[in-house]
């Protein structure tokens, strides 16, 4: 089988990670016989630099015209200073949007071997944890409309989270879909308490739970579900929730499984092409010096063989020497604990790639 894979190295270690996935991806091509075409763009600060902007018209025209898009990460100090239509992370939302890609799935997995790099208390994270994330991508604050102005004399600010009700349908549909393929639980997270559009969400989250009556479903506020995260995160299963919410609990929820470095992510619309990247930044601070973990951007490569070209064993065999690497006792610097051999992002891909 052949596949165009539209590759975005971004900045700071995204060339780094995306390097040993590409790597990991040309062994799992080699075994099972099948053919990865790579496009390289450019997207983030680095387009700033080379071209003036954070996304060139032909870097989307690329991801418009691919199988899936596999990223590494954009942004970074240097370009804080950069009007906001520009910014990195402009291009993000901006391809999202063009690919319509409102449904980001991030699984929170705490691997058995990285029990001890938790923060929580053994006898909380010995419990378990393994949970789906599914944030709705392409409404709510982070696509409203923003403005700065001056108003009674002081400087104010205004950014507006709208919701409509097929945006909510959709992403709910699609986590309801997920639970039934997990173990049948869903929690939709809101604060409709306080928000109009989270009273939206809820009122259209239960109308869409009743088609599914075999799948346990519950509202949760989000508060109380950053607080049950690190409480008891054995009773998630699946858990879908707005832009915003989700950005912030889907990181809380990677840092309780070890390492961020860890944790993939896949960004898909109705169809089967996504954007598939690690969940944590740039790390501009250890960025060239070969620190990085590549794990997360090698998972999320094993998603997108998963969704996007339904290469199931393909997937599972990354997945598999990732646990035989784990289980060997090989962590990078993120990871470490006693007993452990230190590995650099470079040495971790080539033991992956030999593992598979």
């Amino acid at each position: 089988m052949e596949k165009t894979i539209t590759v975005i190295r971004g900045d700071g270690i995204g060339p780094e990670i995306v390097e040993q996935a590409l790597r990991v991806l040309d062994r799992i091509a080699e075994k099972f016989g099948h053919t990865f075409r790579y496009r390289e763009i450019l997207a983030g600060g680095c387009a700033i630099d080379a071209c003036g902007t954070s996304l060139p018209a032909e870097s989307l025209e690329k991801c418009l015209d691919c199988d899936s898009v596999l990223l590494g990460a954009v942004g970074g100090p240097k370009w804080d200073g950069v009007p906001k239509e520009i910014r990195p992370e402009a291009a993000l939302l901006g391809i999202r949007s063009a690919m319509g890609l409102y449904a980001n799935l991030r699984p929170a997995k705490l691997f058995p071997q990285l029990a001890a790099a938790s923060p929580l208390k053994p006898e909380i994270a010995g419990k378990g944890i393994d949970l789906m994330m599914v944030r709705e991508l392409i409404g709510g604050a982070y696509f409203g409309a923003h403005r700065t102005g001056i108003e009674n004399g002081e400087e104010t600010a205004h950014d507006d989270m709208v919701y409509a009700e097929h945006e909510i349908e959709r992403i709910v549909r699609r986590a309801f879909g997920i639970a039934r393929k997990r173990s049948s639980r869903l929690i939709s997270v809101d604060k409709a308490n306080v928000l109009d559009t989270s009273r939206l969400w809820r009122k259209v989250a239960r109308r869409v739970a009743a088609e599914f009556p075999d799948v346990e479903f519950a509202d949760m506020l989000v508060d109380n579900a950053a607080m049950q995260l690190v409480k008891n995160p054995a009773q998630f299963d699946v858990v879908v929730t707005e832009n915003l919410f989700g950005d912030i609990l889907s990181d809380e929820a990677s840092m309780i499984t070890g390492s961020i470095g860890m944790m993939a992510s896949a960004s898909l619309g109705d169809g089967t092409r996504g954007m598939y990247e690690p969940i944590h930044g740039s790390a501009p601070d250890i960025a060239g010096k070969d620190l990085a973990n590549p794990i997360g951007t090698i998972l999320s490569a094993a998603m997108m063989l998963r969704y996007s070209f339904d290469m199931g064993a393909e997937a599972d065999c990354i997945e598999a020497a990732v646990n035989a690497v784990l289980d060997a006792g090989c962590r990078t610097a993120d990871c470490m604990s006693a007993g452990c051999t230190r590995l650099s992002c470079s040495e971790m891909g080539r033991k992956i790639r030999d593992a598979i």
